[in-house]
């Protein structure tokens, strides 16, 4: 855990990527699993995640990031986008895949896939797409927590035009929405950021015992 820590306090929302590092295979898909490993409501995972590695496309959205230039310099860009068309044949796609992984028999899961179509069914449509939003940033921390143990930059970031990147991106018509992103590499040797310490609330700010 104390290594963990460490990796916390060494860790910031790189400004300066340097563009000549890129992250190795290996590390890549480490990162990869730990993003597929995260959890979420039901274990439902209603996102994808698309992995920019297109350097005329990432300039395209990085003229939709308001000119960031950690959209194209850094190594990866993650991008996660929440689905906009869940419903009752999603959940019959995920009660299938763990009949099969647990080997379990889909009518013993039928009190499991009701429950669950109940719920969507009852989310106006503009709740499920806030609920789908809000599953992406659970995989955006295991993204940022399993980079800081591969001593590997990530920044999460919210400003960018979601329209403008489904559009350059197609998401419309694959029933996606940009959600939250996140650029991963290697922080610049220049990037003064890296040196200033982090600014959190107290234990007796952010907590409270009941």
């Amino acid at each position: 855990m104390s290594n963990f820590l460490e990796n916390q306090n060494w860790r910031y929302a790189t400004k300066q990527f340097d563009a000549s590092k890129k992250i190795s295979d290996a590390d890549l898909n480490t990162l990869k699993e730990a993003v597929r490993l995260s959890a979420s409501s039901y274990g439902l995972q209603p996102y994808k995640v698309v992995i920019v590695e297109n350097p005329e496309l990432r300039e395209k959205l990085k003229g939709a990031a308001w000119g960031q230039t950690q959209i194209t310099d850094a190594s990866h860009l993650f991008i996660f986008a929440n689905d906009l068309n869940l419903d009752a044949g999603s959940v019959d796609k995920y009660i299938s895949n763990i009949s099969e992984v647990r080997g379990v028999p889909t009518e013993a899961l039928g009190g499991f896939s009701d429950m669950m179509k109940n719920v969507i069914a009852n989310l106006s449509e503009d709740a499920k797409h806030i609920w789908t939003a809000k599953q992406t940033y659970l995989a955006l921390g295991n993204l940022l927590n399993a980079a800081a143990e591969l001593k590997i930059d990530a920044t999460p970031m919210e400003g960018f035009n979601a329209a403008q990147f489904n559009e350059i991106l197609g998401f419309d018509k694959l029933g996606l929405n940009a959600s939250v992103i996140a650029t991963v590499g290697y922080r610049h040797d220049d990037d003064k950021s890296q040196h200033q310490k982090k600014v959190r609330k107290s234990h007796e700010e952010l907590f409270i015992t009941i």
